[in-house]
């Protein structure tokens, strides 16, 4: 077989066997480069499906509408590039109008990059947003592949460019105010991502993993600058609802002064809240910040804001210049705007600090250290002391025998006190969420009464042996049962 067929034969095995299965389910990552789906055919010619856009300009930052239509269709992969270069990666990120019939994947590296289809349910119209990046180039171009059939599919239909209008001009500053733009909303955009330059110098940071790069579509990061009688706030997350931080007297949520930024009909808006107890925010009706910016770009959700040191009259708000724990979370939020509750735990400080204070980068933990301590305690007691101590007992009783110690077989003091100490090491971990709740919680669920039950137990048991006779003493139920 000649090199050119050869080649051909090996392109067609690896599309047939490729473990996507035709892509049923929209993970077409491996389609990122060349937007072909591996049928095992060639795709059609003429499209019959369009794309159209809301506007033809925009500035970094703008979100544009998106549309795919045409005849009824099974799977899409949508992408924006460089028009001038169209074999370059997908550049940009998406925002989804419908869960339910698509879904945002990663292309290039890129957070968001594109947008499939989530099952092969037959449709007629899908509708996206698309966020246009800080280091966009002039002019962009939407790219489509459709898949009718199994066999009948286009690649890369053409769509719409939109351009930045004065391209050569400079790009706004980082704290722009609010101006119009190609869409139909007035926006204050950032023009490019936060950066870390200056933690621990002249900003107070919070970065979860520690260290990380703003930029990064992992990364979580919080800055406090102070400028006069204010303080500069910036907050970066890879979220699609929200982000929000919040002061606290203690480690535990309640009575804290909270700051959201919230994804709202592909905007961003940054409110103040008030949180009492485990229930939702209360939302403020008076806004005290100034100078809102945001950005929706690359998988990220930033914002950035002002706000005065002082605030006597706004009821709830904390003074800057103190010190609290402060919490760093994220979470979904639906049409509208409605935030709903965290899906992980909210990032903690490990102590109190004053943000105006001296300027530091630190991390914080998802789990406090006593819970850890819990946590830990527990897996020693269950998986490993009363997991040996059960082992000892079953197979060690006849190899130490004739071994003693302190006047007792080997076997036997070894299970006694591996079994002493899981009862030690469950107390101790049974006391310490006790310890950090400062008392019972209403919101655990049932994992309390779970460990009040394996509590109760323990000690059960450690009764029960304390009260068990000696495998040498007279079995006073047998002796009845011969002399009857």
């Amino acid at each position: 077989m000649e090199l050119p067929g050869l080649a051909f034969a090996v392109w067609m095995l690896i599309c047939f066997y490729a473990p996507v299965g035709g892509y049923p389910n929209g993970k077409v990552r491996e389609a990122c480069t060349s937007m072909v789906p591996c049928h095992g055919s060639s795709p059609q010619l003429s499209p019959e499906h369009t794309i159209t856009v809301n506007g033809t300009e925009f500035k970094p930052g703008d979100s544009i509408e998106v549309h795919l239509s045409g005849p009824v269709f099974e799977g899409f992969f949508i992408q924006a590039r460089d028009a001038e270069h169209l074999e370059s990666p997908a550049l940009g990120s998406f925002m989804l109008a419908d869960r339910g019939v698509s879904q945002l994947l990663t292309c290039a590296h890129t957070k968001n990059s594109a947008v499939s289809h989530t099952s092969k349910a037959k449709k007629k119209h899908i509708k996206v947003y698309w966020i246009a990046p800080g280091n966009a180039p002039k002019r962009v171009q939407f790219l489509a592949t459709v898949v009718k059939k199994y066999k009948i599919f286009w690649v890369k239909i053409p769509g719409p460019i939109v351009s930045q209008p004065n391209a050569l001009s400079p790009t706004p500053p980082l704290h722009a105010t609010s101006e119009a733009v190609s869409t139909s909303h007035p926006v204050s955009y950032l023009s490019k991502p936060f950066n870390a330059s200056s933690c621990g110098r002249t900003k107070f940071c919070i970065r979860n993993p520690s260290n990380c790069d703003p930029e990064s579509a992992s990364c979580f990061f919080l800055s406090f600058q102070q400028e006069g009688s204010s303080v500069f706030i910036e907050m970066s997350g890879p979220s699609e609802g929200y982000l929000a931080f919040a002061l606290s007297h203690d480690q535990w949520m309640g009575d804290d002064d909270a700051y959201l930024c919230v994804g709202e009909d592909h905007r961003v808006r940054a409110i103040t809240a008030y949180l009492k107890e485990r229930s939702p925010p209360v939302l403020d009706s008076e806004n005290a910040l100034e100078d809102v910016s945001w950005r929706l770009a690359d998988g990220l959700l930033q914002c950035s804001f002002r706000r005065s040191i002082h605030l006597p009259a706004h009821k709830g708000r904390f003074n800057l210049d103190a010190s609290y724990y402060i919490f760093l979370a994220d979470g979904e939020a639906s049409e509208g705007g409605v935030i709903h509750k965290h899906q992980q735990q909210p990032l903690i400080t490990n102590g109190i600090y004053n943000i105006t204070g001296l300027p530091q980068d630190i991390g914080g933990s998802r789990s406090p250290r006593l819970i850890k301590a819990h946590g830990a305690l527990m897996f020693i007691a269950w998986i490993t002391t009363v997991s040996i101590g059960v082992i000892v007992a079953r197979f060690f009783k006849p190899v130490w025998s004739y071994s003693f110690l302190f006047g007792k077989e080997m076997w036997f003091q070894v299970h006694r006190m591996l079994m002493l100490t899981t009862v030690m090491l469950t107390s101790i971990s049974f006391v310490l969420p006790f310890i950090y709740r400062g008392g019972w919680s209403q919101q655990a669920g049932f994992h309390p009464y779970l460990g009040c039950t394996v509590m109760a137990l323990a000690i059960f048991q450690a009764l029960m042996a304390g009260f068990r006779p000696s495998r040498h003493a007279p079995r006073y139920l047998d002796q009845f049962l011969l002399e009857d």
